[in-house]
């Protein structure tokens, strides 16, 4: 990338520990090539390196979120194609792990449309989903002769159900927010003029919140998908007595005894 050319993706993180992970390729509808890929990678992968961090806010510039794979650059690839798709699937993957890992909340911050692994994958993987009423959401791999990726054959079903999860991924509806929003796949629709301040909100409330607990929690909804209740029941035991020993579990319980707001330090 050369001096004159912008970056691929925006991150900075501001004083209260929030994070803003934004896709920069506004003209292309933030479309995903290996570019944008590693780009997303290493400003997620920064996140983990920041001491104060409380929550990631991922969005997208422009006019869409992400419309998914750079169909143009695919196409460009001819008989190469699936060399290319194998190092941009890696990138996905990487991407998508370390949002699931990363121990702060994700909030992905729609507009547009989000669609494909990149943009529909992505809401998929994301903690919390805020998105405007006028966005589309589309998984679309069908129907380009593709399967679905970025881990959404297993994260699609756990958020809407198996039945609606094979028609969404075979069919290819382009969903509304509103339909997104009473299938699971969102958190809460604003009307497009509110989603910024919907979302500054959101991890502004995060952010005021225990880090640790906050951490242990995603953690361990996560790691429990497809586990056994009973499989499940030892470590939430166990992550319950290590949080009970931190200060911000003294101070939680004496703001909720004496009737205030707790001040939580990650402690």
């Amino acid at each position: 990338m050369t001096v004159d050319e912008p970056d691929l993706v925006l991150h900075d993180v501001d004083e209260r520990g929030v994070a803003r992970v934004r896709l920069n390729r506004p003209k292309a509808s933030n479309g995903m090539d290996v570019p944008l890929l590693r780009a997303l990678y290493d400003a997620i992968m920064a996140c983990y390196s920041e001491p104060h961090l409380r929550v990631l806010v991922l969005s997208g510039e422009g006019k869409n979120f992400c419309a998914g794979g750079d169909v143009k650059t695919f196409a460009s690839k001819g008989e190469a194609l699936p060399d290319y798709l194998r190092e941009a699937t890696s990138w996905l993957q990487v991407c998508v792990q370390g949002l699931l890992n990363l121990p702060a909340p994700v909030i992905a911050s729609v507009h547009g449309f989000a669609a494909g692994g990149g943009g529909f994958g992505l809401v998929c993987a994301a903690d919390l989903v805020v998105a405007a009423e006028s966005a589309k959401f589309l998984g679309g791999a069908t129907r380009v002769g593709m399967a679905p990726d970025a881990g959404t054959t297993v994260t699609l079903p756990q958020l809407v159900g198996l039945r609606k999860a094979l028609e969404i991924s075979l069919t290819n509806p382009t969903l509304s927010a509103a339909e997104a929003l009473e299938l699971g796949l969102l958190t809460r629709v604003v009307a497009d003029d509110e989603l910024a301040a919907a979302t500054d909100e959101l991890a502004s409330q995060l952010a005021d919140g225990a880090p640790r607990a906050l951490a242990a929690t995603k953690r361990l909804m996560w790691s429990g998908l497809g586990s056994r209740v009973e499989a499940q029941l030892p470590e939430e035991a166990r992550t319950v007595s290590e949080l009970s020993g931190t200060a911000d579990a003294r101070e939680g319980l004496d703001a909720v005894m004496g009737r205030r707001a707790p001040k939580f330090t990650g402690r």
